[in-house]
C-alpha cells in the first residue's frame, strides 16, 4: 500500500511548496508509523510534522535528498535553528523528530546510513523549568475567594494541579467519574494516549469536595460530565484558567510569571527535594522516558547551590 500522503496541519512554513520525495513520500511514512505503531497524540504528530518540514524546506534550498545528508549538514541546521534564537528544548525536539525519521528508514531499509548516529543532543539541562518555592505555592493556592462558587472552583483547580503534577489539558479534562475521592487518586489519559493513576491528598480532596458540594451544581446547567465547568456551565478552557493564574499570581504578590505548567514543576521539584525517588515522579507526570523526568533533579542541585553559597561561611 502507498504511504499516505495527507497534508497536516500548519505547514512551517505557507510560503514553500511541499514538493518531492521528502514532503510526498518519506515524511508521511514516518508520520504515519508513529500515529499508528507508537500511538502518539495529534499535538506530538503535529509539533514533529513542523519540525520536519522546516528540516524538509533546509534540504530542498541545498538541493539534497535524504540518502546525500551528512553528519556535517545535521550541524549545520542546528546551528543555524541556534543562530535564529530557536530555544535549546526546541532544538532538541526538532533533533528527536529529524534523528526518529532516518533510524526508521534505515530500520526500514530505506536508506543504509544515519547520519544523526552519535550526534550529541542539546544540554536541556541549561534551561532549568522555573518552579515556586512552597511559601510561594502556598499564597497561589490560598488567593481565591472560597466564599464565591468561581473562587471555590479555582481553589480546587489549583490544589489539584499541585496536588497531582497534570498538565493543564489533562486538568481541564478529568470527568466526575474518573475521580476517586475515598482512594485520593484519578485516572487522566496524557500524552500518546497513556492511561495513568495519580494520587493527591487531604488537602486537594477537601477543596474538592467543597466545591462538588457547594460551587459546583450552581454551574452545572447542562449535566456535564467534567469536574471544572466555567460561570457558563461549559468546560473549563486552558486559556480561561491560565488568565486566572495570572489573576491569582498577582493577588498573592508574587512578582515571578507563573503559568499552569510552572505548577507541575513545582509538583515535581518539591517531591524530589522532599525524598521522592525519581522512577515514582516520573510515573505520576507520565514521562515516557526517565531522561526527561531527570532534569528536575538539575534544579534541586541549582537551589542547592544557592542556598549553599548564601548560608556557608566560607562559599
Amino acid at each position: 500500500m502507498p504511504p499516505r500522503t495527507g497534508r497536516h496541519p500548519r505547514s512551517a512554513d505557507p510560503e514553500k511548496p511541499d514538493k518531492g520525495p521528502f514532503f510526498i513520500t518519506w515524511m508521511p511514512m514516518f508520520l504515519d508509523y508513529l500515529a499508528v505503531e507508537r500511538g502518539l497524540a495529534k499535538n506530538s504528530l503535529s509539533a514533529y510534522a513542523i519540525d520536519l518540514r522546516h528540516f524538509g524546506h533546509y534540504l530542498a534550498d541545498r538541493q539534497l535528498t535524504l540518502d546525500q545528508v551528512e553528519r556535517i549538514d545535521i550541524v549545520k541546521y542546528f546551528q543555524k535553528l541556534r543562530a535564529a534564537g530557536i530555544s535549546t528544548r526546541s532544538v532538541a525536539r526538532a533533533l528527536a523528530a529529524i534523528r526518529g525519521m532516518f533510524r526508521f528508514l534505515v530500520a526500514e531499509r530505506h536508506l543504509k546510513g544515519d547520519p544523526t548516529e552519535n550526534l550529541e543532543n542539546p544540554k536541556l539541562w541549561t534551561t532549568l523549568p522555573k518552579s515556586l518555592q512552597p511559601s510561594e505555592v502556598e499564597a497561589l493556592l490560598c488567593a481565591p475567594d472560597a466564599a464565591r462558587v468561581d473562587g471555590m472552583r479555582d481553589r480546587a483547580m489549583l490544589e489539584l494541579l499541585y496536588a497531582t503534577g497534570l498538565r493543564v489539558s489533562e486538568l481541564i479534562k478529568v470527568r466526575i467519574d474518573e475521580v476517586v475521592l475515598d482512594a485520593g487518586f484519578l485516572r487522566t489519559i496524557g500524552k500518546g494516549s497513556k492511561e495513568r493513576i495519580v494520587p493527591f491528598g487531604d488537602t486537594a480532596r477537601d477543596a474538592i469536595v467543597a466545591y462538588m458540594e457547594s460551587g459546583r451544581p450552581e454551574l452545572d446547567r447542562f449535566n456535564d460530565p467534567h469536574l471544572f465547568l466555567s460561570t457558563r456551565g461549559r468546560p473549563m478552557t486552558r486559556q480561561s484558567f491560565w488568565m486566572k493564574i495570572v489573576r491569582y499570581t498577582r493577588d498573592a504578590g508574587i512578582t515571578t510569571h507563573v503559568s499552569p505548567h510552572v505548577l507541575r514543576h513545582s509538583f515535581a521539584t518539591h517531591l524530589l527535594e522532599n525524598g521522592a525517588d525519581l522512577r515514582s515522579v516520573q510515573m505520576m507526570l507520565g514521562h515516557s522516558d526517565i531522561s526527561t523526568t531527570q532534569i528536575y533533579t538539575h534544579v534541586s542541585r541549582a537551589r542547592l547551590q544557592k542556598m549553599y553559597e548564601t548560608y556557608h561561611p566560607r562559599a
